[in-house]
């Protein structure tokens, strides 16, 4: 099905609601719709030993968060790059993971480097988003918090934020459930997705393992944290006028809804 303008979209859900499910549908459903990842960004640079993903690397194995400004730079470059988002930079000038700049972009110290990262998003040149239907994506990683979304909303106007919604129970029981190839990363539940044989991966037929944080004490405690920073960035959103709230028992009863809301406001 083909859009009819641009859809900038956020998915917000908790730890074990489905939000990579909704994400994997809405893309097979909407070719013209991307996904962006401040996670992937952020790796690819580290991988590719750019002078940012060496900055970002020394940073987390300090144990300090990547800041904020850095994420949104290298967002809106990628926005840029893509030509999803107008900017008064020459075409030569920007720094992304899919031009050439972001390999030969250097900083001859670290004042130089904090100075790049520090520099607000609002001053960098860029002017409005692309309403092309092809500008289409669906924002990961970030904003986690309502002051990343303002931030966010100085370049970027996000235009449909959708929240999803599943009792606790319910994900406490799926998450109970649930099993991994660590090799692979195949995820079994043996509730609805069991593995042909007990306890062993369908392909390989290695054993499954549980993961750290799928205990049912950590998950809760995950589960607080998400509660406690989402209410503030969902109010954010509400205020603007783009939260739409999705609730079912299982990703195969959220999805009809969501992609009919999607369609409704988006598809041609």
């Amino acid at each position: 099905m083909r859009l009819r303008k641009a859809a900038r979209v956020i998915l917000v859900g908790a730890p074990g609601v489905g939000k990579g499910t909704q994400s994997e549908r809405l893309l097979h459903r909407f070719p013209q719709l991307s996904s962006i990842s401040s996670g992937d960004l952020l790796r690819h640079n580290v991988k590719q030993r750019t002078p940012l993903g060496i900055k970002v690397e020394s940073t987390m194995k300090a144990g300090l968060l990547v800041p904020d400004d850095l994420i949104l730079r290298l967002i809106n470059n990628e926005l840029n790059q893509r030509g999803w988002l107008y900017s008064s930079h020459p075409a030569g000038n920007v720094m992304t993971l899919a031009s050439c700049a972001v390999e030969t972009q250097s900083f001859s110290n670290d004042a130089d480097m904090a100075a790049f990262i520090s520099h607000p998003a609002h001053t960098r040149g860029y002017g409005s988003p692309s309403e092309d239907p092809s500008a289409s994506f669906l924002l990961d990683g970030f904003p986690r918090t309502a002051a990343q979304a303002e931030r966010l909303d100085e370049t970027i106007p996000i235009n449909m934020v959708v929240s999803l919604k599943t009792p606790l129970q319910v994900i406490m029981e799926r998450i109970s459930g649930r099993w991994v190839h660590e090799a692979s990363g195949r995820v079994y539940n043996t509730t609805f997705n069991p593995p042909k044989v007990a306890g062993h991966d369908d392909v390989t037929g290695e054993p499954l393992v549980r993961r750290a944080d799928d205990s049912e004490e950590v998950y809760r405690q995950r589960w607080k944290k998400f509660e406690e920073t989402s209410e503030p960035l969902l109010e954010h959103y509400a205020r603007k006028g783009v939260l739409w709230e999705v609730e079912g028992m299982s990703s195969d009863e959220i999805t009809p809804k969501l992609m009919r809301e999607f369609e409704r406001r988006f598809a041609e």
